[in-house]
């Protein structure tokens, strides 16, 4: 194969050994892309085609993996296979030597990583192309930039599309000098095939000068979504902060009152639901709750919304550089477009401004998982189908922050960090842990169990989980799907981050149901209203009573927003008729007996002293005056 191009913009990397030999020293046509233009372009394999078939030669055959086509609004990305239409929990494996907590490759495949490390270089070196997308991972606006680089094959150029929304890039001509990569993300998906069972699998391997991600797998999220979480995260544990998994947005009333929530949680709990609007019926009004038994509505009237003016969807940089001295927390964006997932837009007219800016964007879009025909305006309620009348649960659209409305591209000071899971319903029939109310008020100490423990909760539609409404954990921060290193160092991050930052107040908030009432998202949007009306989070302590449950904190004892008042069954669910006490505190046993396990690996000699000290207050059944006074508020 004779030696093809090599654009100018490569010699101005510094590059280890062998990322060095495949860039620079291979026969493969190395493209540098220099706008968004010429990556769709790439992704459908040529300026006027409609559709491109994503296919690679594995063992003398050829296997389709997925399909690209070409709407008036964007590319749609579909594939093949529904398995690898959203997220494997278990897809990262650990390949170096530095602490982790996580399945190392040796652990689940017997052997070292690097033949096949090896392997993966000699098979991107046989490649026609390469594609290679610079950017930078943290928020550049910001001076918070860590240099990273893509390195995809031609035939997955979709990918070099998708990633390039996601994080930003770097456009050949306006490449630097000396930019030095501290993360680089390869991507060889015949291996998933050849060596792995047809699994998904990404493999880190790091060192304390660059993190390698190897994406043996074409969906989006363990890699160029999650995977650049990753790099973070490790970047974060070797500086001393952390990389948040929260949506963020300053809400304002239509009386000029301020108020910044930051909403953290696993996958499904919610997070960029607080960004959006407040979903309203036909005639104005918001349904907050439908009784499951009986069928009656409870509903809300709000007749002048907050303003909302989104900051981060999903990643939330804590970075030293932007904390201040209002004794809050700061945070900023790290990420260049918004991975949206829309399963709940599932018939025109559910969540209009999105999807005006889906059907009618200011620039081409990224779709995942739409049933889209080619040269038409792609619908973002049209799913494409798991099986007959099953609609993937995960359809996503890659939303770039520029053309959102109302964002904002600074700092934001957090007012109140929530956090949100998906809870089942409960009855005293079927008792579950469904008892959480509208919302609790929780103590610090109670604010960090809770991050270290993270339910995953019911019905998680964002990844491959089988198990329906069995409780798991998302692991530390919910964020530990996607960090290499070592809980106990994550724990203690966000200790010091809560004593660090005592201005800033902590609630709860469930989705899904409230006992025996079905509430969606809607519990969510009213307790955002009735907090940026009231000012905020912190109440008097004749406002608030101890939760029936202790893990829950506080519960307030009456909500009214416009005058109207929320039933009190959907504050404290042991009143509900259909749950009772008896019921209530069955899923109070179950949610603490949860809690108890999750904790004992976090007891460890590395763990801050303040940190057993609140574990030993969960273990022993500890009140809720008893976890206040361990952090108690300013």
């Amino acid at each position: 194969m004779a030696n093809k191009n090599k654009p100018e913009a490569i010699s101005k990397m510094v590059l280890p050994q062998g990322l060095n030999e495949l860039i620079k020293d291979s026969n493969c046509n190395i493209i540098m892309p220099e706008s968004k233009e010429e990556l769709i372009d790439l992704a459908m394999g040529g300026k006027d085609r409609l559709t491109n078939d994503v296919v690679f030669e594995v063992n003398g055959k050829e296997v389709k993996e997925g399909t690209v086509v070409k709407c008036k609004n964007g590319v749609v990305i579909n594939f093949d296979d529904p398995a690898l239409r959203r997220r494997d929990p278990n897809s990262m494996v650990i390949a170096d030597d530095l602490p982790t907590d996580k399945v190392t490759y040796k652990e689940r495949f017997g052997t070292d990583f690097e033949p096949v490390r090896n392997e993966t270089f000699e098979w991107l070196r046989s490649q026609e192309s390469l594609i290679v997308v610079p950017f930078y991972a943290g928020n550049s606006d910001m001076g918070i930039k860590y240099p990273c680089i893509a390195v995809i094959p031609g035939n997955a150029a979709f990918f070099a599309t998708a990633i390039a929304e996601l994080q930003g890039f770097i456009p050949a001509s306006k490449m630097p000098n000396f930019f030095k990569p501290q993360a680089v993300i390869y991507v060889a998906p015949t291996f998933r095939h050849t060596h792995f069972d047809g699994k998904q699998i990404v493999v880190h391997n790091r060192s304390y000068e660059m993190q390698e991600v190897f994406s043996y797998n074409l969906y989006l999220g363990p890699s160029a979504k999650k995977g650049v979480y990753s790099i973070l995260l490790h970047i974060g544990e070797l500086e001393g902060w952390t990389t948040l998994h929260a949506s963020t947005v300053k809400v304002v009333t239509p009386y000029e009152l301020e108020l910044t929530i930051m909403h953290e949680g696993a996958s499904g709990g919610g997070k960029s639901e607080m960004t959006e609007p407040v979903h309203r019926e036909v005639d104005g009004k918001v349904l907050l709750a439908t009784n499951m038994v009986t069928g009656e509505e409870t509903y809300v009237n709000i007749a002048d919304t907050a303003t909302l003016y989104p900051v981060t969807d999903d990643m939330a940089l804590a970075h030293p550089s932007i904390q201040n001295d209002s004794k809050k927390l700061v945070v900023c964006d790290a990420e260049h477009g918004w991975f949206l997932r829309v399963n709940h837009i599932d018939q025109y007219g559910t969540e209009p401004e999105t999807e005006k800016a889906c059907c009618h964007p200011k620039e081409p879009l990224v779709f995942l998982n739409m049933d889209a025909v080619p040269g038409s305006t792609c619908l973002i309620w049209d799913h494409i189908e798991d099986a007959p009348g099953v609609p993937c649960p995960n359809p996503r659209v890659v939303m770039p922050r520029k053309v959102k409305n109302n964002i904002v591209n600074g700092t934001a000071e957090i007012d109140v960090r929530s956090f949100g899971i998906r809870t089942p319903p409960t009855t005293k029939e079927h008792p579950d842990y469904g008892i959480i109310g509208m919302f609790h008020v929780l103590p610090p100490a109670l604010a960090w169990v809770w991050r270290l423990v993270a339910p995953r909760g019911f019905a998680n539609p964002s990844i491959i989980d089988a198990g329906g409404n069995q409780m798991k954990s998302e692991g530390v921060g919910s964020y530990w799907p996607f960090a290499t290193g070592k809980k106990v160092d994550q724990a203690n991050l966000l200790l010091k981050q809560i004593l660090d930052t005592p201005s800033t107040r902590y609630i709860l908030i469930p989705n899904q149901y409230i006992g025996a009432y079905k509430i969606g998202f809607a519990g969510e949007w009213v307790t955002r209203e009735y907090l940026s009306r009231r000012g905020g989070a912190k109440f008097k302590p004749e406002q608030l009573e101890d939760a029936r449950c202790s893990l829950l904190g506080y519960v307030p004892k009456s909500v009214k927003i416009d005058g109207t008042p929320i039933n009190p069954g959907l504050l404290k669910v042991n009143i509900q008729g259909r749950v009772g006490n008896e019921g209530y505190d069955i899923g109070a046993k179950k949610l603490t007996d949860f809690f108890k396990e999750q904790l004992k690996q976090f007891d460890t000699p590395e763990l801050d002293p303040l940190g057993k000290k609140i574990i030993d207050a969960v273990m022993n059944d500890a009140t809720v005056q008893e976890y206040y006074d361990l952090i108690p508020k300013l």
